[in-house]
């Protein structure tokens, strides 16, 4: 009897310890500053549900969009306290911590996709997220905001002089700001939300955007061209919290690297899907009301660009490092 007794009461221990272990938690508070129904938003509520999956609830994803929590000014502050766990700020918000980080904005250095990917999933990218990591963040992965494309509301963009004293929107960036100048450009640093009432006001000619930017925030209303130039490339970089992921149990971290690797495909599948729309929107808009020309740039027209635009890669050997750019430039 009493060695029943004691088997029943180890068995209750056992139990019990298990449901107390089932019962750990942990919270990711995921903050970004677009819209659910973008890409990158559709991606991080897609990752909350899929890692909830993959843990079977132990790692519940509490996702902020539209900069409802912190935006990307301030969220590598609340990253370091570990009071927001994940963030995907655009490349631009790296650079301040990681100059090299400004690879991402030189002209013409991704031939397609396909080069872009490969470059952010070998030893390229490796070595961007080991600086970042260097800086207290874990980095995961690279996601879509889209390859840039010039717009005007003064003389449609096709070839380099047409941009010859034009003003440019550039965001800040050494590397747009001398891509601007080699064209002929007059460069005008702006904050994104003035953009568009500076176009009305004649402030600036110009701009380079994705299209998801200058569909949504209907640049296209006050300019008459756009062009299909694919020049340079907008993205993310998805981080976590350090303090937050030493937390974690092994299998929790490979709950979590296994969900991003799932929300990056389908993030840069959606970010596809959504470019291939907005041009047919495009276009109807342009057939229906004239007010719109769109050209799209040709391969013998790119490589004119190119020729031009790539004379300022030099100019960055020190900041970038002349190493990183020709290894992207020759990654298959």
């Amino acid at each position: 009897m009493k060695l029943k007794f004691l088997s029943a009461l180890f068995l209750t221990c056992a139990l019990a310890g298990s449901a107390f272990g089932a019962q750990k938690t942990y919270t990711i508070k995921f903050a970004h500053v677009v819209a659910a129904t973008t890409p990158k938003g559709k991606a991080a509520d897609f990752f909350a549900k899929r890692v909830s999956e993959l843990s079977q609830g132990a790692i519940k994803v509490e996702v902020y969009p539209a900069a409802q929590l912190v935006d990307d000014d301030r969220v590598f502050g609340a990253l370091k306290l570990n009071n927001v766990q994940m963030a995907a700020p655009s490349f631009s918000k790296f650079t301040p911590i990681v100059p090299e980080f400004q690879l991402f904005d030189l002209p013409f250095i991704f031939r397609d996709n396909a080069h872009l990917y490969s470059v952010q999933g070998g030893e390229v990218g490796q070595k961007l997220k080991d600086m970042i990591a260097k800086k207290g963040f874990v980095a995961l992965d690279f996601w879509d905001a889209g390859f840039k494309h010039f717009s005007s509301s003064k003389k449609a963009i096709v070839a380099p002089e047409d941009a010859k004293g034009q003003k440019f929107r550039i965001m800040s960036s050494k590397v747009l700001e001398e891509q601007t100048k080699v064209i002929g450009g007059n460069p005008q640093v702006l904050p994104f939300s003035e953009v568009y009432p500076a176009l009305q006001q004649k402030v600036v000619d110009a701009t380079e955007n994705p299209l998801s930017n200058f569909y949504n925030s209907k640049f296209y209303e006050a300019q008459n061209s756009l062009t299909i130039s694919s020049h340079g490339y907008l993205g993310y970089l998805v981080i976590l919290s350090e303090k937050f992921w030493k937390s974690l149990p092994q299998d929790m971290k490979n709950h979590v690297t296994q969900a991003l690797k799932e929300a990056t495909a389908f993030e840069r599948e959606e970010s596809a899907k959504e470019d291939a729309k907005i041009i047919d929107a495009l276009k109807k808009y342009a057939s229906e009301t004239g007010k719109l020309e769109i050209v799209e740039l040709t391969p013998e027209q790119k490589v004119k660009w190119a020729e031009v635009m790539k004379t300022i890669y030099p100019n960055f050997y020190k900041v970038i490092g002349k190493d990183l750019i020709e290894k992207t430039i020759n990654t298959k």
